[in-house]
């Protein structure tokens, strides 16, 4: 991480736009230094530099089906009522190294995927002979023989061929995939498993990748219990640090869900220690407002020197106003203290903590979609100065607020696949306006 200074503690009184914000976070962002992987390792990690294509793929001319390889002149003509009749010479399976050469009204019996033999121009599919996949009349005379493969004497049988074929037909030409020297796979892509899949065949076993970023989850609150545990009176089940790990993980992030921490700041900065050792970054909600037990902001607000800085702010947003960020530890780890209530924690993920992951990763900060969207129903109420953020369904074009703004309803949010933005200038917007749409999908 960056050893630059981190600015202020406290974010003062004034309150920061949602642009700023992010502005600010992404500034003090450094993408991970790039480590090399296996392959498998390396799945949902970005590549760091361009992978050149070593040697042709596929690397010589193969059989693209199971068949009989064959000069074409030899097949000419050939019909239902007048077929070819070629003396079968080899069989050839994929992964064979020795090849027996095609020579005139001759065929070789080919498997899909081995490389074609001397002579052979073109590729008769078994379906257009005589023949059978893996056995048949042109094997019968080698079934014969006491043991192994025939020899020579002892022949490979006859095939008709009922169809003409014309030259490189039903052939995998060398170098048809990608060509020596060509890019297989260019940096700053993530790598998924098609990507993975070309750079085996192209014989890479390792890549040089910028990781993927570990992320420590953390709830608090008191009255938290573990879905699953039976709730006492004033008790909820912690639901946020699932959804914030899911979110992590939806990113691109590795993430580690860690328990409820009671609203204790000793034992708030001791769990937060305990996990920086892992993290490339700690996203924890609830405890930044100005309550009584606001235990996050009283655990860091006063952080100095090598503990390093938390700025606490106010934002003009609905939900998510209270805000947290800042860079603890020696390593200077990120930490994103977001709101309690679980509408808000969701939206203020959504706008700053996976732009920040993607920036971990040497991604472009943004990738979810905006699109401009007729809204059906309207937005009666809007609060002036602030930008709203509303659950919302999309559909063609058209959106449709879901749930209201209450920032503790989490069915609503669930049933959610986009937010509907209303600025801060725009108190209200009349059925069928158009307003901006951030797709969530």
């Amino acid at each position: 991480m960056s050893s630059e200074t981190d600015g202020p503690a406290a974010g003062g009184d004034r309150v920061w736009s949602v642009d700023e914000h992010l502005d600010d976070i992404l500034g003090k962002i450094r993408p991970l230094e790039p480590i090399e992987l296996q392959l498998l390792d390396a799945q949902g990690c970005v590549l760091v530099e361009d992978v050149v294509v070593p040697a042709a793929l596929p690397p010589f001319d193969n059989s693209s089906m199971d068949g009989y390889a064959v000069r074409t002149a030899d097949v000419e003509g050939a019909s239902e009522e007048f077929p070819a009749v070629l003396t079968v010479v080899g069989d050839i399976a994929a992964g064979s190294a020795e090849l027996p050469a095609v020579g005139p009204g001759e065929a070789v019996r080919i498997m899909t995927g081995a490389p074609l033999p001397p002579g052979a121009e073109a590729v008769v599919p078994v379906e257009w002979t005589d023949g059978e996949r893996g056995g048949g009349p042109a094997t019968t005379m080698a079934a014969a023989g006491s043991e192994g493969s025939p020899g020579e004497d002892e022949g490979f049988g006859e095939v008709r061929v009922h169809r003409p074929v014309t030259a490189r037909a039903h052939i995998r030409d060398r170098g048809s995939d990608v060509a020596a020297g060509e890019i297989a796979v260019r940096a700053g892509t993530v790598l998924g498993p098609a990507q993975l899949g070309l750079l085996a065949a192209i014989g890479r076993a390792t890549v040089t990748v910028r990781p993927r970023p570990r992320v420590v989850v953390l709830s608090t609150g008191s009255e938290l219990v573990p879905p699953g545990e039976p709730l006492g009176e004033g008790r909820i089940h912690d639901s946020n640090s699932f959804m914030l790990t899911a979110c992590a993980r939806d990113a691109g992030a590795l993430a580690y869900r860690v328990g409820a921490v009671d609203d204790d700041p000793v034992v708030f900065r001791a769990a937060l220690e305990d996990q920086l050792v892992r993290a490339d970054a700690v996203v924890t909600s609830g405890g930044v407002s100005v309550g009584a037990y606001d235990v996050v902001k009283e655990a860091l607000a006063g952080l100095t020197g090598e503990e390093g800085r938390v700025s606490f702010r106010r934002l003009a947003m609905q939900p998510g106003k209270p805000q947290g960020f800042g860079r603890v530890g020696p390593d200077r780890v990120p930490l994103f203290a977001l709101p309690g209530n679980p509408v808000s924690s969701y939206v203020s993920f959504e706008l700053f903590v996976r732009p920040a992951l993607r920036a971990l990763m040497g991604l472009p900060p943004a990738d979810r979609e905006t699109v401009r969207a007729v809204c059906v129903d309207g937005v009666k109420s809007s609060p002036a100065g602030k930008r709203q953020f509303l659950r919302g369904r999309y559909a063609d074009g058209e959106v449709t607020p879901v749930g209201g703004a209450g920032s503790h309803l989490v069915k609503a949010l669930a049933d959610a696949d986009a937010l509907i933005v209303v600025p801060e200038d725009t108190t209200s917007v009349d059925p069928g306006a158009e307003v901006e749409v951030v797709l969530l999908g």
